[in-house]
């Protein structure tokens, strides 16, 4: 049944895609120049310019948005809401003129402005602060399938004024600025004033020598003000909302406080507004920094929960339907407390009986989980829901008071078993399990990769797993191949739709198609010539914005992703000082000459990863200065990354950095866009790269190292002094580190980092899967030696990706999670 409902999800986009005809597009364009910022096209910037083509465009597709929200309404379908406190989105300009499918009304009409510098236009528009990771990116990727499989559907998240930071190097140092990614007015979003909603807070705040304090007592309220994003489904029939919300105070001004000087707590409460949502991930390292981070989620679930139950109310007068009329998907812990904001409006304001009200929270809420690190599972101090929404503190304690009440009756004898399962952490400071919460107050658990998901159910929470077997799933993630196929590598992208034809670009298993021609000598020459542009075009962009030159004649080694010690970061320059040693001692070494980039930020109070980067900075600069290497192997570290340099490096590389600790990663989303790249991945057995060497082959990817089960067994036993003692190459690596070969200017700068792989026990295994990690470098550089093998291999990753698109894993969600259906709008 469920393959049948994915499949007839999947082949929705037999139906003509809807053609949007503007005959007075160049005269909106101007109009918008005129009217929006008083000036005449040739004297406009191209910021202005971008302004202008962006809110044409939006005048375009604003009746089919309202369109599509007038059909939800009327035939009341199911309809899914999915929060998140991330959506990474990127730019929007491009993605929604390829899912509008207006590229020929932009460059007949809009282009027409004989000042305008279409790639400035478009590089003008900034990548929306709203997200870090994969977790937010798989968001984006999710709203856009939704709307694609037309799936009525609503993201929620949090309008941060700014992303998370800016990064930028200094002699080898990340350091962190702020990104105003709205510093200038955002055309896409649409401020919705009337729809604001009103969110309690149960203590005031005080300002202390400039940092808010929580007074408890009387309490105080902020406002959600929502600002809807049209998310435009390929082919432009349905276009859904995503729904970002700005804390605000109710404006009212109280002259008399004012006259006599009483006018602190006015501004008190403006900068607790302004702060919920200034910034994406407050620094956590501080209780003043947790804090905020519990209001913004306290916060995200408020404005939500109020909006969902209004859009029920509004078609359904039955509390009995909701269930059946809304499916919410928590994205991680972060809106965990969803469980107890719905129990409070079903009990308080709808005034049903406990019974009733569990089952219906229960039936209506699923739960995603992103992590297998057990100090990455949300735990928040009771305190801060005393201070904050101490209601929600209420119904939590006693959702957990009949819990445990049926675990001690399943388990009569195992009080130890109560104490692992509650919802409240004992011992010390209290708090609540977020991820607790999540489990028992919803229908669904579900990982994001089979292994992911068979170890979330045998080990991290295993007698959760026993306790609600039905409530386990797996699904695999998967990424938009209208972003990251279509739109960053148009090339290769012409060069598929040439060869089979259009469809996979909303069914991409049609790529299978593609697997004969990995036998066609002309397709893996014409493949090889799309891919060397790529990294041409790529070279180009890093030299003109960062400085940095590169060689687009030498294999194009990436690891981009968040800097993380489980990700690795570390192993990957480790394995390239290896390289560096053996160019040293054997100059006449036959190497492909190859180019490591690495790209991504490390938290600002994550001081390891910060080193990490630092490291790799120092790593490379050494070997540019050095004559045996120069050429041969470069360290180029990309910074500042987000989806638009994600969009230029991913098309260009070789080679996909998927070395994450096995049975660490959850799933990867990087990994499925280099693979239908036609990039080929080196990687451990983890995440879904195991689900991608199975689709394709494992001989056609490079695996190494550990599996989890032998990371889970050797750790009583694991002593990475025995490598450094009896590998030389790993001893001959670390000690170029530790004698400050690369920090001669800075000595012992790099000590954490020996500190962490020799004194605390290397916990992630760097050292015990080096070696493996080498070989499996030395096989993919002969393989690259023979251009037309690796453009074998490569075009069979590319005809094997098509499981890994998010319309895939969407159509999962919702025949087997959600019970939703697609609603055509005609």
């Amino acid at each position: 049944m469920t393959k049948t409902v994915v499949n007839q999800a999947l082949k929705q986009h037999e139906r003509k895609t809807v053609r949007f005809s503007d005959k007075a597009g160049y005269e909106r364009y101007q109009k918008h120049l005129l009217m929006d910022h008083v000036v005449l096209p040739e004297a406009a910037s191209q910021r202005e310019r971008f302004e202008a083509v962006a809110r044409s465009l939006r005048d375009l597709l604003t009746e089919r948005w309202l369109h599509t929200q007038q059909t939800h309404d009327k035939e009341n379908p199911k309809r899914v809401y999915y929060l998140s406190m991330e959506f990474l989105i990127g730019r929007t300009l491009t993605n929604n003129i390829i899912n509008l499918g207006v590229e020929d009304y932009v460059r007949e009409e809009l282009q027409a402005d004989p000042h305008q510098d279409w790639t400035e236009v478009v590089e003008t528009e900034p990548d929306a602060g709203l997200g870090n990771g994969g977790l937010g990116r798989l968001a984006a990727c999710f709203i856009e399938s939704l709307a694609t499989l037309q799936i009525p559907a609503m993201g929620y998240g949090l309008r941060y004024e700014y992303g998370i930071f800016r990064q930028v190097i200094e002699n080898g140092f990340q350091i962190e600025q702020p990104d105003h990614w709205l510093a200038q007015p955002d055309p896409w979003e649409v401020a919705q004033p009337r729809q604001t909603v009103q969110i309690p807070v149960g203590c005031q705040f005080e300002l202390h020598d400039g940092v808010l304090q929580a007074k408890p007592g009387l309490g105080t309220h902020l406002l959600g003000v929502p600002y809807d994003r049209p998310v435009v489904g390929y082919g432009g029939q349905t276009i859904n909302t995503l729904r970002l919300w700005g804390a605000a105070t109710p404006d009212h001004f109280d002259f008399g406080e004012f006259s006599s000087g009483d006018f602190v707590g006015a501004i008190v409460d403006r900068i607790l507004a302004e702060t919920v949502t200034r910034v994406l991930y407050p620094d956590d390292s501080t209780r003043a920094g947790q804090a905020l981070r519990f209001v913004q989620e306290y916060f995200l679930v408020c404005c939500s929960l109020a909006d969902i139950v209004a859009r029920f109310q509004r078609t359904n007068d039955d509390w009995q339907l909701l269930p059946q009329k809304v499916a919410i998907q928590l994205n991680d812990t972060h809106p965990a407390m969803a469980v107890a904001e719905l129990m409070r409006i079903l009990l308080d304001d709808a005034e049903l009986g406990w019974d009733e009200t569990w089952d219906l929270t229960v039936r209506t809420l699923a739960y995603t989980n992103h992590t297998l690190l057990p100090e990455a599972l949300e735990k928040w101090p009771v305190r801060f829901f005393e201070l904050v929404c101490p209601r929600s503190l209420e119904i939590i304690h006693e959702i957990n008071r009949r819990f445990l009440a049926d675990v001690q009756q399943r388990y009569p004898d195992d009080d130890q078993r109560a104490s692992r399962l509650s919802l409240v952490e004992e011992g010390g400071e209290q708090q609540i399990r977020m991820a607790n919460l999540a489990i028992v107050g919803t229908h669904s658990t579900n990982g994001v990769a089979k292994i992911h998901s068979d170890l979330l159910r045998t080990r991290v929470v295993s007698e959760f797993a026993e306790m609600f077997p039905e409530r386990f799933n797996n699904k695999t993630n998967g990424v938009t191949p209208r972003r990251w196929l279509l739109a960053a590598n148009r090339d290769f992208a012409s060069l598929i739709t040439e060869s089979i034809g259009d469809r996979w670009i909303a069914d991409l298993s049609e790529l299978r198609h593609l697997m004969p021609l990995a036998e066609d000598a002309t397709f893996r020459q014409r493949f090889l010539e799309t891919k060397q542009t790529a990294k041409k075009r790529f070279a180009s962009w890093l030299e003109s914005t960062a400085g940095q030159q590169v060689n687009p004649e030498t294999i194009f080694d990436s690891q981009i992703k968040r800097i993380h010690e489980y990700k690795r970061q570390l192993l990957n320059i480790l394995h390239v000082i290896v390289l560096y040693n053996r160019l040293r001692e054997n100059l006449s070494l036959a190497i492909p000459p190859r180019t490591f980039f690495f790209a991504g930020k490390a938290a600002p109070a994550y001081r390891l990863a910060k080193l990490i980067v630092k490291l790799i900075n120092n790593v490379g600069r050494v070997i540019d200065e050095d004559p045996a290497t120069a050429g041969r192997i470069k360290v180029a570290f990309v910074p500042n990354y987000n989806v638009s340099v994600a969009e230029r490096l991913i098309p260009a590389s070789d080679v996909s950095e998927q070395i994450s600790t096995a049975g660490y990663e959850a799933s990867g989303t990087g990994n499925m866009k280099f693979m239908m790249n036609g990039a080929l991945t080196i990687g451990t057995r983890d995440g879904a790269t195991i689900e991608m060497a199975e689709e394709a082959g494992e001989e056609n990817f490079f695996l190494f190292g550990l599996t989890a089960e032998q990371v889970a067994e050797s750790r009583s036993y694991y002593n990475p002094r025995w490598h450094y003692d009896n590998d030389p190459e790993t001893r001959a690596a670390l000690d170029l580190i530790f004698n400050d070969h690369f920090s001669r200017d800075e000595p012992g700068i790099f000590t954490p980092i020996r500190e962490s792989l020799m004194d605390r026990g290397d916990y992630f295994m760097h050292l015990a899967d080096l070696t493996s990690y080498a070989e499996a470098q030395q096989k993919l550089g002969e393989l690259y030696a023979d251009p037309d093998a690796w453009a074998r291999k490569a075009i069979i990753n590319v005809a094997c990706s098509g499981r890994f698109s998010s319309d895939r894993t969407i159509a999962e969600y919702a025949a087997e999670i959600w019970d939703a259906e697609p609603c055509p709008v005609t």
